[in-house]
């Protein structure tokens, strides 16, 4: 601390003479300047300040660290020298405006003009902490909580800059610098580590950005289109279509994973194949979408959270369509957005800048990869898929009777108003995405979120899982539109469906049983209608006895339509479904008494005419056939 207090004092000696810098050096802040940088500081609207010491190895690299402050709102300012060049020099060499204006204040050329990013800093606490003259402890402790200032140290360090250091670090200042030095892990004044060497300069400000524990918000995202909450429940039809992924016509996934913090680089944005305007007009192609998320407090189990968010966040982007979830989404982009220029870099761009403004607690890192290209999506789409099921393996064990809260969820609202999904550990989300879990870390980490607790008290139904606690909160979140919810029943107040469902549960009286179908089977049901159609009756927040929309996963779980029998009523569903849970249904099967249950449920190869289907329903005695009758 004596070297600062030193500094002050040999600073102060230099305004005796009236002029004590060199003209652009702005030496000393002057009260209305602070007063102004103080306030937008503290209340957030400046997201932190970053004091340079010392010089760049050259021009270029000191630009690029001063674009990327300045592209964070980060005011800079500079102090010292490395070998006689300074920091200013090097960006007047670029042509690099100075200036409040531009977030770059030089402070002076010498060591000790770090005093007066010191002076700052203290009187900030001072009038805007209340913090009082000679409260040591008060003023470190209202810099370490509410004023985000750090310092990176570049060039040589001499024994004055080493003591100047250390008294930074005793003020409770991260210090990131390029040379070899003893590292520090946190101490008492910092929020995360003290001293740390980063030598690769495209991660120095990333690097102190994360110790000072700083979250940088995105105010304006840079894309070609309107984007604003208004345009997400957009419709897009086929003849205004460019091109469309997925929706059962291709391959296409959205997929979130969890990086450790050097892993990966903010902000960047990377497409593998064809760009927007390379796909021909009509096309439906492969689309991947994968975000890599890096943050301190992020842990596994919020991947799922932040990637059901996708699909809200490029819903926003007018011309942007997306419903569906994990491999079973479908987006589509519209002639207009198409022509108005908007790319796969914009798509990083939106979320990059969403997850931060919204995730800013648990995410300190987002970087966004697009594949286009089927080779390279054929490459991950192990993994993708290998992830999806160990996220519903851990609720396995989970039972409804165990926990006193259900969740909801909200964030289909914009498509369809009277929608509330109702999420407990025997029935995930009917998107598929979000599980009972999933909910409960969502509402964790975003209280005001879509997925709120719901108290499962006052039974009135036990075994079509009604209760008094649900049916208050759904009919206050429906616009009053659904006076009860049957969770366990298809057809008495069977939950409502938005539109994002993987399956349809559709009642077929003839057989005394349900068919199911799947959003990737276009063809004809014994039913009489396509998915579309069943779709298009189900969806937009309709409560439909005899129908409604599920996730794939609810079909093997013990609560599904338990009420009218459960997985015995099943009586048709499509063979590549029935092929693809075959295992569990299997498992399921024997643990109701009906080992051969799943040869017995017939598909489009055997049928898809309800008098064939009856047909095959007595002649492998089917036992829906011998259960009360449904209607």
């Amino acid at each position: 601390m004596a070297t600062i207090i030193s500094s002050e004092i040999i600073e102060a000696i230099k305004y005796l003479d009236g002029n004590p810098h060199p003209f652009g050096w702005q030496g000393f802040i002057g009260d209305a300047v602070y007063r102004s940088l103080g306030l937008v500081l503290v209340d957030g609207r400046m997201p932190a300040v970053c004091v340079i010491l010392g010089a760049a190895p050259d021009s270029k690299i000191a630009t690029g660290i001063i674009r990327e402050l300045q592209s964070k709102n980060i005011l800079t300012l500079l102090a010292g020298k490395s070998n006689g060049v300074t920091f200013k020099s090097q960006l007047e060499e670029n042509k690099v405006s100075l200036g409040l204006e531009s977030y770059v204040v030089a402070l002076g050329t010498e060591t000790t003009s770090l005093i007066y990013a010191v002076n700052f800093v203290s009187r900030v606490a001072l009038s805007f902490g209340g913090v009082k003259k000679g409260d040591v402890s008060g003023l470190l402790k209202y810099i370490k909580e509410r004023i985000p200032v750090f310092v990176i140290a570049l060039g040589e360090l001499d024994s004055l800059k080493v003591s100047a250091l250390a008294a930074i670090i005793k003020l409770g200042l991260p210090v990131v610098t390029d040379q070899d030095a003893w590292e520090i892990e946190e101490c008492d004044t910092t929020i995360h580590e003290a001293l740390v060497t980063v030598d690769d300069y495209t991660n120095i400000v990333s690097k102190a950005i994360e110790m000072r524990g700083i979250k940088i918000k995105v105010d304006k995202i840079d894309i070609p289109v309107n984007y604003s909450a208004a345009f997400e429940g957009e419709r897009i039809r086929k003849e205004n279509m460019h091109v469309e992924f997925g929706g059962g016509r291709s391959i296409s996934f959205e997929y979130v994973r969890s990086r450790k913090m050097d892993e990966i680089k903010d902000g960047e944005i990377k497409l593998i194949g064809k760009d927007i305007d390379e796909i021909q007009e009509g096309n439906v192609c492969p689309l991947g979408i994968i975000v890599d998320v890096a943050g301190r407090s992020m842990e596994d189990d919020f991947e799922p959270v932040l990637e059901r968010q996708i699909h809200r966040f490029l819903n926003y982007a007018m011309g942007v369509f997306h419903i569906g979830q994990r491999d079973m989404n479908w987006i589509r982009i519209s002639k207009d957005a198409k022509n108005a220029g908007l790319n796969f870099k914009h798509f990083g761009k939106i979320l990059h800048a969403k997850f931060h403004n919204e995730y800013s607690s648990i995410v300190d890192k987002v970087t966004v990869t697009l594949l286009t290209s089927v080779e390279e999506i054929n490459k991950i789409l192990p993994e993708v898929r290998d992830s999806y099921k160990k996220r519903d393996e851990r609720l396995k064990n989970m039972k409804d009777d165990t926990v006193d809260t259900f969740y909801s969820c909200l964030l289909c609202t914009s498509f369809a108003p009277n929608h509330v999904c109702v999420i407990t550990p025997e029935r995930m989300g009917l998107c598929g995405a979000i599980s009972w879990l999933d909910a409960k870390a969502s509402f964790e980490i975003s209280p005001t979120g879509g997925n709120r607790p719901i108290e499962r008290k006052d039974c009135v139904d036990a075994a079509k899982g009604m209760w008094n606690g649900i049916n208050e909160f759904v009919y206050s979140n429906s616009n009053k539109m659904i006076e009860k919810l049957s969770l366990y029943s298809l057809m008495d107040s069977p939950m409502s469906s938005c539109g994002c469902f993987e399956c349809v549960v559709a009642v077929i009286p003839e057989a005394n049983g349900v068919i199911i179908v799947n959003r990737e089977y276009p063809d004809m049901t014994p039913i009489g209608m396509k998915f579309t159609t069943l779709a298009g009756s189900v969806g937009g927040g309709q409560q439909t006895p005899g129908f409604m929309g599920i996730a794939k996963k609810y079909i093997t779980s013990q609560r599904f339509i338990s009420a009218e029998g459960g997985l015995k009523r099943v009586v048709w569903m499509p063979k590549a479904l029935k092929d693809t849970i075959r295992p569990e249904l299997e498992e399921r099967a024997k643990e109701i008494g009906e080992p051969g249950l799943v040869d017995k449920i017939a598909d489009e190869t055997i049928c898809i005419e309800v008098s064939e289907l009856l047909d095959f329903l007595q002649k492998v005695k089917h036992p829906a056939l011998s259960l009360e009758p449904l209607i």
